[in-house]
């Protein structure tokens, strides 16, 4: 399939690039702006409206073959309330996927979460098969807008992603980054915690494999590189792409867990350094693969 398809969230991290990716595939792109501000570079045609008051609605979908929806709050946006996710994540949602069962589009894809299946560690390895256990506001908004998809007709696919890097990342990969860039040896080297990511080019693989799978899917999909890094092994990718060696001291976890936790950095710490290992194991059945190995993708990531 290489129609029409409308994105919403084309300003944002995700959302650009997404732009910029299905355009070269082939897709043409109408973007859904909340604002009327100047139409990104790529995008065949753009549409203004909100998607909290939604109007526009009609003219938004009129001949659109598939939406892909990358608006919303982010996790980042820590201590909004609950509220505010369930308003963006869920009802926001909700609203465009009748809209776009109205209007005929043959496929919604949805960019979910990894919270929407599990908190931020994991003992063992997550899948799709597990029950969906989301531990926080921003989880619990993702989840329940996949069960209002769930409700809906259309054919519809969640794609859960894991933390996703690449140039223009904010929050704790841009934390990882200013530790990696820094003069001085970093005492790391003692954290076993192994951690899945997924670059922004494989993710945007991700949704073309949904674009393009035979239907109906209905169902939610995890989206994580096959390759699950340890923190020591991230900060070595990127100090490589750098030029520069490691510079790893092996102090023991629990002290370095909590200098992040005085310091403030309990967060990055539990989300970078601790383990959770998801497996993609419903795209790999669709065809999709990776667009390079995680260690690749943040050496490259570095240097650019």
């Amino acid at each position: 399939m290489t129609g029409l398809v409308a994105l919403t969230g084309a300003t944002g991290f995700i959302g650009r690039h997404l732009l910029a990716d299905l355009t070269a595939r082939g897709y043409r792109v109408r973007v859904l702006l909340r604002r009327p501000v100047e139409v990104p570079p790529g995008a065949a045609s753009a549409v203004v409206g909100d998607l909290t008051r939604p109007i526009n609605m009609a003219a938004a979908l009129a001949d659109v073959d598939a939406v892909v929806h990358s608006a919303g709050l982010a996790h980042a946006m820590s201590g909004a309330p609950e509220d505010d996710y369930r308003t963006l994540n869920t009802q926001a949602t909700a609203r465009l996927a009748q809209a776009a069962e109205r209007a005929g589009v043959r496929r919604f894809v949805f960019l979910s979460s990894i919270r929407a299946q599990t908190g931020a560690t994991a003992a063992g390895p997550v899948t799709e098969a597990d029950p969906p256990l989301p531990t926080d506001p921003y989880g619990r908004s993702k989840r329940e807008a996949e069960l209002a998809l769930a409700e809906t007709g259309l054919d519809w696919a969640a794609l859960r992603p894991v933390l996703v890097y690449g140039p223009g990342a904010k929050g704790n990969l841009e934390a990882l980054l200013h530790l990696a860039r820094s003069p001085y040896p970093l005492p790391l080297g003692g954290l076993r915690g192994r951690r899945s990511l997924i670059s922004l080019e494989s993710l945007s693989a991700a949704v073309d494999t949904l674009l393009r799978a035979p239907g109906p899917l209905r169902a939610s999909f995890i989206a994580a590189d096959p390759d699950p890094l340890t923190l020591p092994e991230m900060i070595a990718a990127l100090r490589e792409g750098l030029g520069r060696r490691p510079g790893l001291l092996p102090v023991p976890e629990g002290l370095v867990g909590l200098a992040c936790r005085l310091t403030g950095r309990g967060e990055l710490f539990e989300r970078v350094a601790v383990g959770l290992v998801a497996r993609a194991d419903g795209l790999t059945r669709l065809g999709w693969q990776p667009a390079m190995p995680t260690r690749d993708g943040l050496a490259r990531l570095a240097r650019g």
